[in-house]
């Protein structure tokens, strides 16, 4: 019987992280492996890829004896106390692009430990059956979509491409732009689709919103969102050196997307309060209970 997960998340259906509660703290302590006991992970706020596989680990080295704590964190604050050593790891760093200016601004004071996801990419998503394929469908289409674009936080580098690159690419400036929070993204998503009317927003693979609504991506052929990315783990300056199993594993760790948005969708579109998520990601490992121990092996 695993043991339960120490760490307890407080967690929107839609938005994902908002709030933590009930952490281990106190002097650093030593495992027999060498590795400092005490852990922290910063999760950014409303990326549901990197809270899901922040759950994942969590429960992972709380399992091997680790004392985990899960910090919420909006973007900027999770860079800044990562490179401050405020925080040990984070598990969602999308390079080249999309933090690309955080990396230059941070990146001489925190250490990649590798990519353990490939092929993420940004989009602009519509619902399945709206009449265009392409971005350059978009402009002549406005008023199917009630002339907007929903977007995101506003700090996001999705925000920003589709600020930058995307509107003044494919000729948008008459389309309102409207960057918001991937929650209220989200609630407009599943009123349009629900109500059967054109909806298009921002969103990126891997995301459970693809599995749980009916959308597809517009093509972009001028390339405006840019290519496929990684998503990386990074950690303070020094992790290694307190951490260097947990550092290894890390290293070593892959995810494929069939497994990522499966542990997303059982996390965040079944409507569970967020007292269930532990239990759920307990009994997502059991499922997949000789991958994850590959992952430690």
């Amino acid at each position: 019987m695993r043991s339960p997960l120490k760490t307890v998340l407080s967690v929107t259906a839609a938005a994902g992280l908002v709030a933590l509660a009930g952490c281990s703290s106190g002097p650093a302590e030593t495992l027999d492996n060498g590795d400092q006991q005490n852990l922290s992970i910063a999760v950014f706020n409303g990326w549901p890829e990197g809270e899901a596989v922040s759950y994942l680990w969590a429960s992972i080295l709380e399992d091997k004896g680790y004392n985990v704590e899960l910090e919420p964190a909006d973007l900027s604050a999770g860079f800044v106390g990562l490179a401050g050593g405020d925080y040990d790891i984070n598990l969602d760093i999308w390079l080249p692009v999309t933090h690309a200016d955080q990396l230059e601004e941070y990146g001489d004071e925190i250490e990649d430990l590798g990519a353990w996801y490939t092929g993420a990419t940004n989009n602009i998503a519509v619902n399945a059956d709206a009449p265009i394929d392409s971005l350059d469908e978009l402009a002549a289409n406005a008023d199917y979509f009630n002339n907007t674009i929903v977007g995101i936080e506003p700090g996001a580098g999705l925000t920003t491409q589709t600020e930058n690159n995307v509107i003044p690419g494919y000729g948008l400036e008459t389309l309102s732009f409207e960057p918001t929070s991937t929650a209220a993204m989200l609630t407009e998503l599943k009123a349009a689709t629900d109500a059967g009317e054109g909806i298009a927003v921002t969103l990126a693979h891997p995301h459970w919103a693809y599995n749980a609504f009916p959308i597809k991506d517009l093509a972009d052929p001028k390339g405006a969102l840019g290519v496929g990315e990684g998503i990386h783990s990074f950690s303070r300056s020094g992790f290694a050196d307190d951490f260097p199993v947990v550092a290894g594993w890390l290293a070593d760790f892959t995810m494929e997307s069939e497994a990522m948005e499966s542990l997303q969708e059982v996390l965040f579109s079944s409507g569970a309060d967020s007292s269930e998520h532990a239990e759920i990601v307990e009994d997502w490992i059991a499922q997949n209970q000789d991958w994850v121990d590959g992952l430690t092996a």
